[in-house]
């Protein structure tokens, strides 16, 4: 645990006047001391995923935040995809992720997540990730899923 301190008298004594929720994963605090009266704020981000990914050949690994993101900018290149939205989109993922509870996942429940929120951003980058993650093999794979968009 992490105590705070005032930035102005050094106290421990403080009170949370305000607090907003300014993202899935950062909190805005307005804090107020109890010896200085001096306000402040503060944000606080939620830490980084702790549990394993189960992945095909049923080996594990961490979770990795940055080797989801590499894959989506893959699939979102040279599309109007910001990187803001591309942040926000993980996000998304890891709140559901969160939601679960598990200490592991599996690399497929995280594909299809991921593609639930891609296919509402960017149709193309949905089809240009689906066609790695789901390893398409011919034309009539691409046709199907697209179909499926439809």
């Amino acid at each position: 645990m992490i105590i705070m301190n005032c930035p102005f008298c050094n106290s421990e004594e403080l009170s949370v006047v305000d607090k907003r929720d300014v993202s899935d994963a950062l909190i805005k605090r307005r804090r107020e001391c109890l010896s200085c009266k001096q306000r402040f704020t503060t944000f606080e981000k939620l830490g980084d995923l702790d549990f394993f990914v189960i992945k095909k050949d049923a080996t594990r690994e961490r979770y990795d935040k940055e080797k989801i993101k590499r894959g989506i900018i893959l699939a979102c290149k040279k599309r109007p995809v910001t990187i803001e939205a591309i942040e926000e989109l993980i996000s998304k993922v890891e709140q559901d992720l969160r939601k679960e509870g598990n200490v592991e996942v599996s690399s497929e429940d995280i594909g299809n997540t991921v593609m639930k929120y891609l296919k509402d951003l960017d149709e193309v980058a949905y089809i240009r990730f689906a066609s790695i993650y789901k390893a398409f093999k011919n034309t009539n794979d691409f046709k199907k899923e697209i179909l499926k968009l439809e």
